[in-house]
């Protein structure tokens, strides 16, 4: 039943067996029954079961190189409405599959990740996924619906991944039949998705990549899906890809040319991450070992990055230290011009040429992580002090060096800088839960329950944050304006259920 949920969304979404005249006439795009918050509110209910399954990605690199590309394709177009939300993530799945949300939330799988060959690619198909919200595909397809649908959907989504955590397989096969119900009368048709490809077309090549990317990535999966056993890959299946569409886009893109857009550093370390993160630990290791000693890699120092990864994951902390090393060596050797380390030793000065890219911000996290293994904890503050100067919105490098002060009783230093980062990063899940932490240690558990109410209003979670600003209140270790603080905040987290409650 793993990640079952997301197939059953995706068929919702993006079934294959549509027949257009059964749709009710949607009309005029503006007239659609549900309101961009409504959308808002049904995505953060799916998210909140997304995020807590041990199959959602949180790995601050990953999700911010995603929301980074994605952001990037939206800001070149003008096909987002102002003030529209996005919010791009990752599962670790080995199926080649993407999926849209209602509210923005974008899902990809790692497999799809890996089995993108270039940048382009995988921007094509974020274009693709970009372009169905923008175009409203989900308000035009519940229009016309009754509103309990709306919440219909919410509700099945919630019984699918609670059903995952019950040995009864029978319940699971309920939901499954409930959703076909639901399906019958919510489907996408293949014209959606000729729409998604020409606009999405079009967000690629605005945004400067490769054109050929969307229908390169598009024709290999129709051509790799009659080699699979169990018919087509996820996303096949999820959105219907004929020939002709593959036609009308090549068409498409022969008139604009050939674009050649080199990968970015980010796409190449993310990719060797992700097959680093994916099956067995040992397996992992032994695959990059391999690629390495056949000289079967594009990349040498990419491949030796996730080689390190996997040995970490492996935890043969000590050979890792050994090849980290290396790595570092084959990058001072390397005389290409997009290479930003230069003269460096672990724990000492950085000398950057080229302080734009981020290459060198996952590696040093990476050369931290490993020294924090090793138990060569100054070692591993230094590198992550001196990256930060080069790097100083690192998510990765910021949570792991509090993460490191904190498990290292430097409190004060960690709280430094967390609240610093909390001034630019106000919806950093991860920061608030470092700052609970942070306070526990210092024994101050009004600011301590402050801080976990923020976490859960992130997440959605309203009732449990109320919980917990009441709890803060209960406790009389913190100072007026600080009490004042968690008043207000309660004052106006109860407003704003109060407002929901009544729409």
């Amino acid at each position: 039943m793993k990640f079952f949920i997301v197939f059953i969304i995706l068929s919702l979404l993006f079934p294959t067996n549509v027949i257009p005249h059964e749709l009710p006439d949607l009309g005029d795009v503006s007239q659609a029954t549900i309101t961009p918050r409504e959308e808002r509110q049904i995505g953060l209910q799916i998210m909140r079961q997304i995020r807590a399954d041990p199959s959602y990605l949180d790995d601050p690199e990953i999700t911010s190189y995603l929301n980074s590309l994605g952001h990037k394709l939206i800001a070149s177009s003008s096909e987002a409405r102002p003030g529209q939300s996005f919010e791009f993530f990752a599962l670790q799945d080995s199926t080649i599959n993407a999926f849209a949300l209602p509210g923005g939330f974008m899902g990809f799988n790692s497999g799809l990740i890996i089995a993108a060959q270039s940048e382009s690619e995988l921007a094509g198909v974020m274009a693709h996924e970009i372009a169905h919200v923008t175009q409203k595909h989900l308000a035009r397809m519940i229009a016309g619906q009754k509103y309990n649908m709306i919440t219909s959907i919410a509700a099945l989504a919630i019984a699918i991944l609670a059903s995952r955590s019950n040995p009864q397989a029978s319940q699971a096969i309920v939901a499954a039949s409930q959703a076909g119900a639901i399906q019958s009368q919510l489907n996408f048709t293949r014209r959606h998705e000729k729409e998604a490809d020409r606009v999405g077309l079009n967000i690629l090549l605005d945004a400067g990549f490769d054109p050929q990317g969307m229908s390169a990535f598009f024709e290999r999966l129709q051509k790799a899906s009659r080699f699979y056993e169990n018919g087509a890959p996820s996303y096949l299946r999820t959105h219907p890809l004929t020939y002709e569409r593959i036609a009308d886009i090549q068409n498409r893109t022969h008139e604009m040319g050939y674009r050649q857009v080199p990968d970015s550093t980010d796409f190449l370390l993310v990719r060797a991450k992700l097959r680093a993160l994916s099956g067995k630990p040992r397996d992992a290791v032994s695959q990059f070992k391999a690629r390495l000693e056949d000289k079967r890699y594009i990349n040498e120092a990419i491949e030796r990055y996730g080689y390190v990864y996997a040995l970490l994951r492996d935890k043969q902390f000590q050979e890792a230290d050994v090849q980290l090393a290396r790595l570092y060596t084959l990058i001072q050797t390397n005389n290409q011009p997009n290479i930003l380390l230069k003269d460096h030793r672990l724990g000492k000065t950085i000398q950057v040429e080229q302080k734009a890219l981020q290459a060198g911000a996952m590696i040093e996290t990476l050369a931290a992580e490993v020294k924090l293994a090793n138990g060569e904890i100054e070692d591993a503050l230094k590198i992550y002090r001196t990256a930060l100067r080069i790097y100083p919105q690192h998510e990765a490098l910021i949570q792991g060096y509090a993460d490191a002060l904190l498990k290292n009783k430097q409190t004060e230093m960690a709280l430094e800088l967390i609240n610093r980062e909390l001034q630019f990063h106000p919806k950093d899940i991860q920061l608030y839960r470092l700052q609970a932490r942070a306070y526990a240690l210092q024994d101050k558990l009004m600011l301590k329950h402050r801080a976990q109410a923020e976490v859960y209003i992130l997440q959605g979670y309203y009732d449990a944050a109320i919980e917990q600003l009441r709890i803060a209140l209960r406790h009389d270790n913190g100072d007026f304006y600080q009490l004042s603080s968690v008043e207000a905040r309660l004052r106006q987290l109860q407003k704003f259920m109060d407002e929901e409650k009544d729409d």
